[in-house]
């Protein structure tokens, strides 16, 4: 199967002249479309909400995009909280789904109004210290240990991973919420990244739909909502068939209507947390050719590199690449594509089939929608790139402008040098 681009050698001619390489664009025609089939695979639901996880793409035109379809946010973070304060999100537009969290930031997401997603069972008494109360609200993350098969080296087993309570905190954690005021509660789990399967979200449903009924059965909670989180993967590579999420919400709601209905529970709603999946596909990471070297191997040098993709130097993770222009030629070159970075591993590709490549030529590195732009860092003293939407009419908006050096040195304004600074 062939990966399609959503630009062209000519488009990104023509936006190179205000805005050079390298720069990630984003496709809001199939952001739209993509949000609009999410909706319309849970809307037997009638409480579904996505809340889309911010730390995939945290970029306010984005995430207000999203709103239009329905969508809240998923934070983690005190910035991903202020992120949303700043677009004037409030109440249940906001779960909050933390881990080792400061004090702060539970008192923030507690102004906002949003939902806190507890990861620990200590948190209860933390909380409660923070805000003199525990809110009516709450949700709790569950971690079943053992092995989850549908899992991958990106997320670990449920066994090893450090989220979430056990089957047995959990059903405390409840007990002492309710006795504590909590009104309305909420399930969430993340088992595994990136799936490339139609067959996760009903498989981990299943175990919560399941958990559910014993919670309310054992401690005479309400249980609100069940999130199933994030997980849902893309396919980042051309040989793999992509996740349906009409199948998906079918699978889901066949589980819904065999465990949770029979039990009394058909008002329960249904809540996802999806980053990759919502915008991984409409993101790209266009970058230019600018040297070619030949020692032991063929490496084609762009002006990328991992502080603007980390996700191949940190993950080995595969991202296609489309030489521009040069679609419909025979790869039949192997190639290193190499960023600047005095790290070895800074590659976004290694022993790449690939047309012949010259200098000059315009390189679309695929899938970076989301953990994209967002893992981007300042190592070597790297400035990360512009974000830039690719709008329905077929122009081009700046949705995020590229660092300068001023920004880098910013936070060094207490030093007697940063005045000598030519910024």
């Amino acid at each position: 199967m062939k990966k399609k681009v959503f630009v062209t050698k000519e488009m990104v001619e023509r936006i190179v002249q205000q805005y050079p390489t390298p720069f990630h664009i984003y496709d809001e025609k199939g952001i739209r479309e993509n949000a609009q089939r999410v909706r319309e695979a849970f809307s037997w639901n009638p409480g579904f909400k996505e809340y889309f996880a911010i730390k995939a793409t945290p970029n306010p035109f984005l995430v207000n995009l999203l709103r239009e379809y329905g969508c809240g946010a998923d934070c983690s973070s005190l910035t991903e909280l202020m992120l949303c304060d700043a677009l004037g999100m409030r109440g249940e537009e906001i779960m909050f789904s933390s881990n080792d969290t400061p004090a702060e930031e539970y008192a923030l997401v507690n102004r906002l109004g949003g939902i806190i997603n507890l990861d620990d069972i200590t948190h209860i008494a933390f909380v409660e210290k923070i805000l003199g109360r525990l809110p009516e609200t709450m949700s709790c993350r569950y971690n079943p240990g053992g092995v989850f098969t549908l899992s991958n080296g990106i997320m670990d087993n449920p066994g090893d991973a450090k989220y979430g309570m056990t089957t047995e905190q959990i059903f405390e954690a409840f007990s002492i919420m309710k006795a504590k005021g909590v009104k309305r509660f909420g399930i969430h789990a993340f088992l595994a990244s990136n799936t490339v399967t139609n067959e996760y979200y009903p498989q981990l449903a299943r175990q919560l739909f399941e958990l559910a009924v014993r919670l309310k059965e054992r401690t005479g909670a309400e249980i609100a909502f069940i999130n199933l989180s994030g997980g849902v993967g893309i396919p980042y590579r051309p040989d793999q068939e992509p996740n349906d999420i009409l199948l998906i919400g079918e699978g889901v709601h066949q589980v819904y209507d065999e465990v949770l209905v029979p039990a009394g529970m058909g008002d329960v709603a249904i809540y996802t947390e999806m980053g990759r999946f919502m915008m991984g596909p409409y993101g790209a990471l266009v970058t230019k050719a600018i040297h070619e070297k030949h020692t032991y191997k063929e490496y084609i040098g762009v002006d990328a590199c991992a502080v603007n993709l980390m996700r191949p130097a940190m993950y080995g993770a595969y991202h296609h690449i489309t030489v521009l222009g040069k679609e419909d030629m025979p790869c039949d070159q192997v190639y290193d594509v190499t960023g600047s970075l005095c790290e070895n591993n800074d590659k976004f590709a290694v022993d790449r089939q690939l047309p012949k490549i010259e200098i000059g030529d315009y390189l679309v590195i695929h899938d970076t929608g989301a953990h994209g732009y967002s893992m981007g860092y300042n190592y070597n003293g790297k400035l990360r790139s512009a974000e830039l939407l690719l709008c329905e009419d077929g122009s081009v908006k700046l949705i995020r402008r590229a660092e300068e050096p001023r920004d880098y040195f910013a936070t060094f304004d207490c030093f007697d040098f940063y005045r000598n600074l030519r910024l």
